[in-house]
């Protein structure tokens, strides 16, 4: 049964290479577009406007790759404190590499590198250095001195004069980060100002695709965007200066309008951008355009809502966020109506779970269940057991169903599994034998040499891409990379499958 689509990516195309071009043209000389959002790969925005491809914006910036290079922001605090991309479970840095090479890939210009409010971080300094040794253009910019409240000093030798200037040779530039907080906005400002110095014509703009400024404030999509940044405190708001200034209601959130006083003022102060009435007058966002089914984008944004419940619970229960910010995700999930159960793997999985303890069928006391949604509304389950974990089992079965196996049909060759358990209990000391997905997917690759039932389910694994999953307890760290390498959307309870410390 196909997927309904929300989201037309061609139209989208057409009217935001529009859009870009015609700011480009109203600034009339050098454009600094910051990026919001992930450049490539935003799989926040394909999951709430179903149809949205992850890569639309590469795609977008090939149809201007003659007039656009790339400048890459990295917030040095973040490279110390090894911050991680949550949907790829990397850190920030590692992220940076990566995208570096895919834009390489995709033939875009990336002028370089630029170290945000670097101030010689060890960890900081040891990467700036692996990427100059690997011929990466690297620059460094402080913390500006003065801001947010005294202008005079920001605007000045001592403020952004301070960064060093770095040289472009298009006239779109594009600064983009692994995430937020990654000095975007202040890298565009510090440009303006060694332009204006130089008595270049500049100025800036901004694209981002959350909050969509002419959705209505408490519409799903807005919410996700709200449970999605909840640690950054950000909270949507209608725009005070574009009601003031067009009577028009427009979506954007607190943090901008907040500065927008502050960086209309410098905007004014390096001659760029007069005509800005408002933060969102700033954007050039054309998302809501190319939303076709409003219901199939509601229905996508809500179940969002949900996934980042459970992530800022799972992250409490780990200690990685404040308790505030785990009610406050779970207090946007009650505001459009929502609950857990409202997301059709929870149930299933919590009753694999109760079915493994009421048949004593667990793993040292440990019962466990999983659920995956398949595409055809099907729902399979699976639960731990001393030789997999329930994230195994629950794969197992989806591929046996999807490939039209029978249950009886073992995919795992026994002998596999004893050597891995062998391996894990006699030679690695681990406690733990059972496999987890990553192993077991390791073990399917292997029996498929000598069992053809294993090949078929093989060759289906790639079906389980984008389907939903959720599992009872906080998933290893082997099955969250596998799950991960399958492309599975993934949530769990907060709770421990074990009250051992060390295998948490």
């Amino acid at each position: 049964m196909p997927h309904r689509l929300g989201f037309d990516n061609e139209k989208y195309l057409e009217e935001q290479s529009r859009a870009i071009k015609e700011r480009a043209g109203r600034i009339g000389g050098k454009l600094y577009l910051e990026f919001g959002g992930k450049i490539a790969y935003d799989f926040h925005a394909a999951r709430v406007l179903p149809g949205y491809d992850p890569n639309v914006k590469i795609r977008l910036l090939q149809t201007l790759r003659d007039q656009v290079e790339i400048l890459i922001c990295i917030y040095a605090g973040a490279i110390e404190q090894r911050k991680v991309r949550a949907d790829f479970g990397v850190p920030y840095d590692a992220d940076v590499l990566r995208l570096i090479d895919d834009l390489r890939e995709w033939n875009l210009e990336v002028r370089g590198l630029v170290i945000t409010r670097f101030e010689h971080q060890p960890a900081a300094c040891k990467f700036k250095a692996r990427l100059e040794r690997r011929g990466v253009r690297v620059f460094t910019h402080r913390f500006t001195s003065g801001y947010p409240t005294d202008v005079d000093r920001i605007v000045s030798k001592l403020g952004y004069g301070a960064n060093e200037y770095i040289p472009t040779e298009r006239p779109i530039v594009v600064v983009a980060g692994p995430g937020p907080g990654s000095g975007k906005l202040a890298t565009c400002l510090s440009q303006l100002y060694h332009e204006h110095l130089r008595g270049a014509e500049a100025g800036y703009a901004k694209f981002e695709t959350f909050p969509i400024w002419n959705l209505p404030l408490k519409h799903p999509v807005n919410v996700a965007y709200e449970a999605a940044t909840v640690e950054l405190k950000d909270v949507n708001q209608i725009d005070p200066y574009h009601l003031a200034a067009y009577g028009v209601q427009a979506v954007n959130y607190n943090r901008d309008i907040e500065a927008f006083p502050l960086l209309a003022r410098i905007l004014q102060r390096l001659g760029s951008a007069s005509f800005y009435q408002s933060p969102t007058d700033m954007g050039v966002n054309r998302a809501g355009f190319a939303i076709v089914d409003d219901e199939v984008v509601r229905a996508a944004a809500e179940q969002e809502v949900i996934r980042r419940y459970f992530r800022y619970a799972c992250e409490y229960a780990l200690g990685l966020v404040e308790r505030e910010d785990a009610e406050r995700a779970q207090l946007l999930m009650n505001e459009l109506g929502l609950d857990e159960t409202k997301r059709p793997v929870v149930l299933p999985a919590r009753r694999a779970a109760a079915e493994a303890e009421a048949k004593g069928k667990g793993n040292n006391g440990a019962y466990c269940g999983a659920a995956i949604a398949l595409s055809n509304g099907s729902i399979i389950t699976g639960k731990n057991s001393p030789l997999m974990h329930a994230a195994s089992a629950a794969v197992l079965n989806a591929v046996k169903y999807l490939s039209g196996l029978p249950d009886e049909i073992p995919l795992l060759s026994p002998n596999v599994i004893e050597s891995i358990a062998s391996l894990k209990k006699n030679v690695l000391n681990m406690k733990a034998v059972s496999l987890s997905l990553e192993e077991t997917l390791i073990a399917l690759g292997i029996s498929a040499t000598t069992n053809p039932a294993a090949q078929i389910a093989i060759e289906r694994l790639r079906d389980l891409g984008g389907c939903e999953f959720h599992t009872t307890h906080l998933p290893t760290s082997g099955d969250e990379a596998g799950l991960r390498k399958l492309g599975l959307n993934i949530t769990s309870d907060p709770q421990f499958a074990t009250s051992s410390l060390a295998l948490v």
